[in-house]
């Protein structure tokens, strides 16, 4: 028995279903994504954008940040270092799920996916820095990011359902359309919320170029899905009540509201009191986590019954 196993390949002894290791490396992966988008917004609110001058290189002949780029080089170089997690993580899962690439096909994939995006990351890392920090590459470094996120969110939903053998709680067809337009807004919201930052005060650094729209008309622009996302979430909140017999996503709609109401008072606070530093980041923060509250109740109103039918 015991030279039985002596001889095995490494992959006969990885899992061939979703364990607690698998679906703890999905929650690594989504946590390191959104800590990625914050840490990245702490560069760019310390003025620390060019503190790492060039790319891939921190400066010139240095890939570590040297003395006389002071704090700003640590908070860059940091920054990138954090890429080599975010890798580290990708590659465990894909190794965790490699005896699974066939019978959770979608598992392996959507893993695949995280792991080629991060250096798609890092790539628009370096043409943000080559473009002097230039508001249109940032918000796609940005949005790229938030996309990660996305796929982060559905993985795990995906590996907690197998772990726990979750039964498909049915929805309707309308519920499934609300869902799929909270979503949508939700998303638009960000990508319009990332041309207000690059037409704000905080730009990465003092000599970075600024859009020349008008500050008042894009934050309105901004809000204006944020609208359309708060009346679709009540909708989907009375439509889910009344349907009665999906527990699991009525729990992610209000996971969403709390987001949805965090987020509106942050972004309002930090709208008349001049754009603090620190409601920014939080701003940020809650960005991510509105992706995530967003793409929970959109996967699960649409994704896991389609899900569970092709893996099961």
């Amino acid at each position: 028995m015991s030279s039985d196993l002596a001889t095995k390949s490494w992959s006969e002894k990885l899992p061939t279903k979703v364990t607690g290791l698998v679906h703890g490396l999905a929650i690594a992966s989504l946590v390191s994504q959104v800590g990625i988008i914050v840490t990245g917004g702490a560069v760019r609110l310390t003025n620390s954008g060019l503190g790492c001058s060039h790319w891939p290189n921190c400066v010139p002949g240095s890939m570590t940040p040297v003395p006389a780029m002071g704090i700003h080089g640590i908070i860059e170089f940091g920054n990138r270092t954090l890429t080599f997690v975010l890798l580290a993580i990708a590659v465990a899962f894909l190794i965790s799920v490699w005896s699974m690439r066939r019978t959770h096909a979608s598992l392996f994939k959507l893993g695949l996916v995280l792991l080629l995006g991060i250096p798609g990351q890092a790539v628009i890392g370096g043409i943000t820095v080559w473009t002097g920090l230039n508001p249109w590459v940032v918000s796609l470094h940005f949005l790229l990011s938030g996309t990660l996120v996305i796929l982060a969110t559905i993985l795990v939903n995906r590996t907690r359902t197998e772990l726990k053998a979750q039964e498909h709680q049915p929805t309707t067809k309308t519920i499934r359309q609300v869902a799929t337009a909270a979503w949508i807004f939700s998303i638009i919201s960000v990508i319009l919320g990332t041309i207000v930052t690059g037409t704000g005060p905080h730009a990465g650094d003092a000599t970075t170029p600024r859009h020349m729209f008008d500050p008042l008309l894009v934050t309105r622009m901004h809000t204006a899905p944020v609208y359309l996302l708060i009346l679709a979430t009540i909708v989907l909140l009375v439509l889910a009540y009344k349907a009665g017999e999906n527990a699991r996503l009525r729990a992610s709609l209000w996971w969403l509201v709390v987001v949805i109401l965090i987020q509106a008072a942050i972004g309002y606070t930090q709208h008349f009191t001049g754009l603090p530093i620190a409601l920014v980041l939080l701003h940020m923060l809650g960005a991510s986590l509105l992706l995530v509250s967003s793409t929970d109740v959109w996967d699960r109103a649409n994704l896991l019954p389609k899900y569970q039918r092709v893996d099961s």
